[in-house]
């Protein structure tokens, strides 16, 4: 059975290397190996402990987390969905965006907004967001990455 739950700062880790195994392996194609390389470069830090405490939820099976997504920090902003390799397939990501699209509505907010990377795009036109203009995601790192800018109303 899957949990979907606020997360706590003592998730911070699993949800750090969780994002680390998505991009390695789904991103591949995407995007350069150099890129891949340095947006996912480093260790879990106090600013990413952060932002998981705050806005981050988890989908769990038992204590075991398979994929995290972000509501916020702005409003209407969806981010950070990224699910776990081996649990890729089996519909966790629409069940999290499905649970954070209810908290919006119950927030008011009239959509949610989000940069799809290039390979995630289809995923989300899938649940009904729309976008099909590139553009360019600056990460809080400073790397910039091509992305889709996409949004869906409530």
């Amino acid at each position: 059975m899957i949990e979907i739950r606020p997360a706590t700062r003592a998730d911070a880790q699993a949800a750090f290397d969780i994002r680390r195994e998505a991009i390695h392996a789904r991103c591949i194609g995407a995007y350069s190996r150099e890129d891949m390389l340095a947006w996912t470069a480093g260790e879990l830090s106090p600013w990413y402990a952060d932002l998981v405490e705050r806005h981050f939820y988890l989908a769990c099976r038992g204590n075991e987390v398979l994929g995290t997504i972000m509501l916020g920090p702005q409003p209407c902003e969806l981010g950070a969905l990224f699910v776990a390799e081996q649990a890729m397939g089996q519909g966790i990501g629409r069940r999290l965006v499905a649970h954070v699209e209810g908290l919006a509505r119950e927030a008011g907010w009239p959509h949610l907004q989000l940069d799809a990377t290039l390979n995630a795009a289809p995923f989300y036109r899938r649940c009904g967001f729309i976008g099909d203009t590139p553009a360019c995601y600056q990460s809080p790192s400073g790397l910039a990455l091509r992305c889709i800018p996409m949004r869906k109303a409530l």
